[in-house]
Formats: C-alpha cells, sequence, structure tokens
C-alpha cells in the first residue's frame, strides 16, 4: 500500500474519531443534563405533592403561594409548608410520593427547629440493602427565609442517574472498543506495510545480487559449449548445454521479479497498439513447438475469431501467453495437449488457453492469481517457479481492462479465459 494512501487513511481516520467522540461526548452530556433535569422536576412534584397532604392533615391552608420548593443544589430541596411537622408523617409521606413515581433513589430528610435555628436530622431512607445504616449524613442545610420548612436530599443522585443512562453508557463502551479496533487496525496496517517494504528491499536486492553470477555462469557455459574439447566430449557437452539451458531458466525468473517489482513500484506503462492475436500466436506456436515436441506434446489452434486485431501492449500481451502456454506444458502427468481457442461474443475477442493436465482443487481456485501462491504438485517434482506466471497475467489483464476467468477441475485440465475487448 502507497504511503499516500496510508497517509489519507490515518488523517480520515483521526477526523471520523475525533468527529465521532465530540458527537458522542455532546450526546452523553446532553443525556445528563435531561436526566438531571426529569429527576429534579420529578422529585418537585413529589414534595408538592407531600406538602399539600400535609396541610389537607393540619386542617389548615398554610402553604405559601411562592417560594413553595427552594432547590439549593441539584440534589438537596428545601419546602417551606408553614406548620408544624411531624417527622413520622412527612417520612411516611416522603417515601409514599417518591416511590409512586418510581424515584427509588436513596434520600435523607431533616426538619427546621425553629427555637434552636438548626435544621435537626430526621433520618436516611435506603433502598440498598448493602448499604451501611451507620454512617453519619453531612449536615442539611438551613434559610432564614422560612419559619417551618423540612429539607430533603439525594446523596445517591448520580448514581442513580448514570443506572438510569445504562444504554448510553453501553453505547459508549462499544463505540471506544470500536475506536481501540480501529486503532489497531491502523497499527496492524503500518506494520504490514514496513514488513511488505522490507521483503521488497530483501527481494530487490536479493535478485539483483544474482545478475552478476548468473551473467559469468552464462560466459563460462558459452565459453564451455564453443570449446573444442568439450564439443568432442558428448557427456561434457551435454553438461554445459544444461548448466547454460538452467542458467537461463534462472535468467527468466529473476528477470521476472524485477519486472515484477518495477511494476508494482512504479506501476504498468502499458502501449496500445493494434495487434493481430491469430498472427502473434502463430509466432508463439512456432517458438513452442519445439520444447512440446521435447515432452512429447501436442499444441492445437481453434481459431475462430473473425475479427483478431486487438488493442493491446505487444510485450505484455506476447509475455501473458507464454505464461499461459508454459504452464498448459509444466503441470502434466502425460503427454501435453495444449489447445489454443478463439471466438467473438458480445463485441470481445475471448481467448482460452486449455490443457489437460492435473488441475486444480476448487479451494485453491480463489487464490491462483495471487503473488507467490503456487498449489502443491503431488508427485510432480520438475514443475519450478515462483508463482509469479499467473499473478503477472492478472495484472496485465486488469492493466488492459480485459476479464480473466480460470475453469479448471482436479486431474481434468484447466482452461484460462481472457475476455478482450
Amino acid at each position: 500500500m502507497e504511503s499516500k494512501i496510508i497517509r489519507r487513511i490515518v488523517i480520515l481516520g483521526a477526523i471520523t474519531i475525533f468527529g465521532i467522540l465530540g458527537i458522542q461526548g455532546y450526546w452523553v452530556m446532553r443525556t445528563w443534563d435531561i436526566k438531571q433535569q426529569e429527576f429534579s422536576q420529578t422529585v418537585k412534584m413529589a414534595l408538592l405533592k407531600v406538602a399539600k397532604e400535609l396541610e389537607t392533615l393540619n386542617g389548615r391552608n398554610s402553604l405559601p403561594i411562592k417560594g413553595l420548593i427552594s432547590q439549593e443544589s441539584s440534589n438537596t430541596y428545601l419546602v417551606n409548608i408553614n406548620d408544624e411537622i411531624n417527622a413520622s408523617t412527612l417520612e411516611f409521606y416522603l417515601q409514599k410520593e417518591l416511590e409512586a413515581r418510581a424515584v427509588n433513589s436513596d434520600f435523607e430528610y431533616g426538619i427546621f427547629d425553629c427555637e434552636s435555628r438548626e435544621m435537626v436530622y430526621g433520618r436516611r431512607i435506603n433502598y440498598s440493602e448493602d448499604k451501611d445504616l451507620n454512617v453519619q449524613p453531612n449536615p442539611l442545610p438551613t434559610t432564614g427565609d422560612f419559619d417551618y420548612y423540612f429539607s430533603v436530599r439525594f446523596p445517591d443522585q448520580k448514581a442513580y442517574l448514570l443506572e438510569d443512562m445504562r444504554l448510553a453508557i453501553f453505547f459508549s463502551i462499544i463505540l471506544f472498543l470500536s475506536i481501540v479496533f480501529f486503532i489497531y487496525s491502523l497499527f496492524i496496517i503500518m506494520r504490514q506495510r514496513r514488513l511488505s517494504e522490507m521483503q521488497k528491499d530483501f527481494i530487490n536486492n536479493m535478485t539483483h545480487e544474482f545478475k552478476t553470477p548468473i551473467s559469468t555462469i552464462k560466459i563460462s557455459a558459452d565459453v564451455f559449449l564453443n570449446n573444442d574439447l568439450i564439443q568432442q566430449d558428448s557427456r561434457l557437452s551435454r553438461y554445459a548445454q544444461i548448466i547454460k539451458d538452467q542458467n537461463q531458466r534462472l535468467n527468466m525468473q529473476v528477470e521476472k521479479v524485477l519486472q515484477l517489482a518495477k511494476v508494482e513500484r512504479d506501476g504498468f506503462s502499458i502501449k496500445k497498439e493494434a495487434v493481430n492475436l491469430h498472427e502473434l500466436l502463430d509466432e508463439i506456436t512456432d517458438s513452442v513447438q519445439i520444447r512440446l515436441n521435447e515432452v512429447g506434446g501436442e499444441l492445437t489452434q481453434e481459431l475462430h475469431a473473425k475479427e483478431a486485431i486487438i488493442n493491446a501492449d505487444p510485450l505484455h500481451l506476447n509475455n501473458i501467453l507464454y505464461n499461459l502456454i508454459d504452464n498448459a506444458i509444466k503441470y502434466c502427468q502425460t503427454n501435453p495437449h495444449v489447445i489454443i481457442r478463439t471466438r467473438n461474443k458480445n463485441g470481445k475477442l475471448i481467448l482460452g488457453v486449455k490443457d489437460n493436465g492435473i488441475g486444480i482443487d476448487k479451494e485453491h481456485q480463489p487464490r491462483i492469481f495471487d503473488k507467490f501462491y503456487r498449489v502443491s504438485t503431488g508427485d510432480i517434482h520438475n514443475v519450478k517457479g515462483f508463482g509469479l506466471g499467473l499473478f503477472y497475467v492478472k495484472n496485465i489483464c486488469d492493466a488492459h481492462n480485459w476479464d480473466v476467468q480460470l475453469k479448471s477441475e482436479a486431474g481434468k485440465g484447466t482452461e484460462v479465459v481472457v475476455g478482450i475487448s
């Protein structure tokens, strides 16, 4: 993956993360404010009902028109009733009205003593069995504006509201885990990119280092083959020819690796021109016929396409044809029979290269065009290569906007079909 793409992913990812965190933070804070307002309104309604119940019980019309309930803080309320208050009666009505409105949060209440001018602590009501009943509460606030009033405080209001925000907290945790996973994925991508760069550098350096000994071996093999004494000895001459052939094969593999490395680094340089596919196939057929004769193989052409002129890069097209025919010859346990077909269909020229080889199991077919991927050839030990041939074919076809498909069945051969538009 290119550095520019990685950089864009990181920047967009960071913007996305900060944006989502901002929205989620705003949503959580907004939800908290709404829950606090709901709690405050519910408590005030309950306290108003308690005040009216006490007024009715005392048989007096002593409730003030204004300033009946004063909220001293987010969790503390003062209720002015202008009449004496019985502690047990107050506790009864407080529990009744709060529970009726599903406010099951622990609370403390106190009654103002007019004589001592102090808030006399009443009691703490706990809804949780595991709470310590011996904990001494903080003093309840007083005010000089009222003569007869009581105070109610909810010490666990925050915990109560957080419990009521379970859904928002759950989604916040999911979001946090998603962000952690995203950051971890970016870390893995960066790490894989570094490993990929190290792999590419190693392959490039290794293949370049191979070029010098390969050239030296080629020169030495040519000297052996041209030597009169070597030519007079058939055994030595055969070995010298083997050295030359295998050195040429190694050189081709190294060139292929270098070419693919250059393509991955700089991209394909496609230079299209009009090419007669049938004429090109005739030239390739003549060049591979010698190799087919050596292995007792046969090549058949079924060129039924009426329009064989295509726009393609001649060099790359020539290479993919050689790759397909070379694979068709290599992966055979018996005498290879290669069939090259062409036909016109829906405005496209369809090229097919079919063999009678060992075929490919369905489990391997999805990865057959991957770089360096090779299918086990079982008892066939003379098949050489790095798994780059079909990878190269796929990339060339993609660069030309051609379709490439593989049809194969284990033990019944393989056909590679290219749709040339």
